[in-house]
């Protein structure tokens, strides 16, 4: 019994390619990103720029992180079935 397991790895790309677009344009937005916002009389709408950069970046983050964790279960799922698969295989190769 042969399994062909492209069409979960293809699941798998398309699932990471997500997470390789969040990684750019959370890099896009940072570069925005003033680590050392002076403060003076009329900073006042930088500050409130920088929060709101911030506020973008806390949700590229949380969205990131999730969809990290699910790519990388279901990587390593799908790793578990393969070297499964391939000892059951393995095994079964004399037998009729």
């Amino acid at each position: 019994m042969f399994t062909s397991f492209v069409p979960y790895f293809v699941l798998w790309i398309v699932l990471a390619l997500p997470v390789v677009a969040l990684i750019i344009y959370r890099k896009t937005v940072s570069q925005q990103e003033d680590d050392s916002l002076k403060l003076s009389p009329g900073s006042a709408d930088a500050a409130s720029q920088q929060v709101g950069i911030d506020h973008k970046l806390e949700q590229i983050d949380k969205w990131g992180k999730l969809l990290t964790a699910i790519v990388v279960g279901y990587g390593v799922i799908l790793l578990a079935v393969f070297l499964y698969h391939s000892w059951v295989a393995g095994t079964n190769v004399g037998v009729l």
